[in-house]
């Protein structure tokens, strides 16, 4: 009866929550399968150094809830390993090379290849490889951008980068980084590490899923592409490209692209990103000054607060022009003129939280803002490129704040921001030719899915296998107080 119960369960799952179920029996073997070495090592360690009788304690929780709330402590200890060549050195730089080739590409940032490869191959503490994740992102961010300033959006006569959604999402993506740095100081590095895990794991699976689904959709397309093709005389001086993601009324959109060379000074909207800078630089110059102020005094807070005016008073300008039709989302085409007041609050509320994950986490708010994008119906080229615009606002940001209160050393960063944007060039100028002659961008997506896994696994279980490590030696492991922090 038991047996044919749970077959009636699970036949009355949806296909979606059937993958999502085996995904997270897979992902909790896996966890386990890799932290049993280490905690069957550890174990024998224990017994040959004490002949005292070793009792398993079943508390862990309230073991952990203790040490987690121990006044007067701070447990936070920055790990930088010695920089020498070594085959550290080596594999790392490979990893992060492609990591920020693919990442430039997809618009992501590379944080989710970048802070894996620092904890666990160069062996910096999680603290550290979030800041120096920053800083590689903003080398592969800058590269990406100066890259994209002379392209043309694929369908309409205006830039790849639309300024106006930038200008509509970076203040409260900058105002987040703040938020997310101060979170970085005070959580402890087992907590970052579950979140790590937890994004990690859901964007591998929600890539993967839709890795297959653009490989079928590519098939289609190319089908109908060489269709369209032979009844079509072409010329030399036109391209036929599907543009992917413009699907209307269930069907895929082809348009003909123009092959024109633009200059950059006649390819940048001056106004909007002259505000963006302003922005920028405003709240750079609150950070700066609250480091002349006592820590967690009165101007400390108020030079803090003082940051949420600026981008929430650029934002709201931005939101009450796009809704009094002063102002458009160009690259949605007639889309982008009507925006209701809750969409325009949702999509502030949105950059917001896109800047503190980046900021806690490592990661570039291309995460976030990438798959928003898409959703809002900007095409795929734009919403990649719109959103390595954005990050490098926000991470060079981040980076700052990070160098201001010490959280990574120099020359490890310089080392890596000129990996990385070498490899964005690299990215930007090789990859997608690749892409355009194979016709299989999804390739990209599957190669991304699979590294962010298995660095998922891997950090997952050596953070459980470290938590319970510090568990045992009574280390502690609770938050960090923002106000007593010193580097």
């Amino acid at each position: 009866m038991a047996g044919f119960g749970l077959k009636r369960w699970w036949v009355g799952l949806g296909l979606m929550m059937r993958r999502r179920v085996l995904v997270g029996f897979i992902v909790v073997a896996c966890l386990f399968l890799v932290a049993e070495p280490r905690l069957e090592q550890e174990k024998l360690s224990l017994s040959e150094s004490s002949s005292e009788e070793i009792v398993v304690e079943s508390g862990y929780l309230n073991k952990l809830w203790s040490l987690m709330w121990e006044n007067g402590k701070v447990g936070y200890e920055h790990v930088w390993p010695e920089m020498k060549f070594n085959w550290k050195i080596v594999v790392g730089s490979i990893i992060g090379f492609f990591g920020a080739a693919f990442g430039s590409v997809g618009g992501v940032g590379g944080g989710g290849i970048f802070v894996p490869m620092l904890t666990l191959i160069i062996g910096f503490d999680a603290k550290s490889s979030t800041a120096i994740s920053k800083c590689m992102i903003t080398g592969a961010a800058a590269a990406t951008v100066y890259y994209n300033l002379k392209l043309r959006h694929p369908t309409l006569d205006m830039p790849i980068i639309d300024y106006d959604l930038a200008l509509l999402f970076q203040p409260m993506l900058v105002l987040g980084i703040s938020v997310g740095v101060a979170l970085n100081v005070v959580l402890a590095d087992w907590m970052i590490t579950i979140l790590l895990i937890i994004l990690f794991i859901g964007t591998s699976t929600k890539a993967f899923f839709k890795g297959v689904e653009t490989w079928k959709k590519e098939t289609m397309i190319k089908k109908e592409a060489a269709r369209l093709m032979e009844s079509d005389n072409g010329t030399e001086d036109m391209a036929y490209r599907p543009l992917p993601g413009g699907f209307a009324n269930g069907r895929q959109t082809y348009v003909l692209e123009s092959k024109k060379e633009v200059y950059i000074l006649d390819n940048v909207y001056w106004k909007e990103l002259g505000i963006l800078f302003a922005v920028w630089i405003a709240i750079l110059a609150l950070q700066i000054a609250k480091t002349y102020t006592s820590t967690c005094s009165v101007t400390y807070w108020v030079t803090n607060l003082l940051q949420v005016p600026v981008a929430v008073g650029v934002t709201s300008y931005e939101a009450v022009s796009l809704y009094k039709g002063q102002r458009t989302i160009a690259s949605k085409g007639e889309a982008g003129t009507n925006w209701k007041v809750h969409q325009l609050i949702l999509y502030s509320i949105c950059g917001l939280l896109a800047g503190i994950v980046g900021g806690l986490l490592g990661l570039g708010g291309g995460f976030i803002l990438g798959p928003l994008f898409l959703e809002l119906g900007i095409p795929p080229q734009v919403s990649s490129a719109t959103a390595t615009f954005a990050m490098t606002f926000s991470a060079s940001m981040s980076v700052i704040e990070y160098y201001l209160l010490k959280r990574f050393p120099v020359p490890y960063a310089l080392y890596f921001v000129a990996v990385a944007t070498i490899a964005a060039f690299v990215g930007q100028c090789v990859v997608r030719k690749i892409i355009r002659i194979l016709g299989r961008a999804s390739l990209i997506i599957f190669i991304l899915s699979f590294t962010i896994f298995v660095s998922a696994i891997s950090l997952g279980g050596e953070g459980i296998v470290e938590m319970i490590e510090k568990i045992e030696r009574k280390e502690y492991m609770g938050f960090d107080n923002l106000c007593t922090y010193s580097s």
